[in-house]
């Protein structure tokens, strides 16, 4: 019964910490940021491991945002600025 316990236990814990990552990941896809990215190679665009490496955990994720919406040095995107932010943190941190 212990044993039955801290199995669950274990597996609730990592589907708790899983879970922000998966919603991420389909918020990227959903919003089309998977077509160009990958999470670790690079497609037509930067991969989510070179974002990281570039920004070091320390990315303005709003000033990232705002540059999406309006198009500087990525093609526009039209996604909700709650979704971005999600997807941005999610590729860059």
């Amino acid at each position: 019964m212990r044993t039955s316990l801290f199995t669950l236990a274990l597996v609730s814990a990592g589907l708790m910490l899983a879970g922000p990552a998966l919603a991420s990941e389909d918020l990227a896809k959903a919003n089309g940021c998977a077509t160009c990215h990958d999470a670790n190679k690079k497609k037509m665009a930067p991969s989510n491991k070179d974002l990281k490496a570039k920004h070091g955990g320390k990315a303005d994720v709003d000033a990232i945002v705002a540059n999406l919406k309006a198009g500087k040095g990525h093609p526009a995107v039209k996604g909700s600025d709650d979704d971005l932010k999600k997807i941005v943190a999610w590729m860059v941190k």
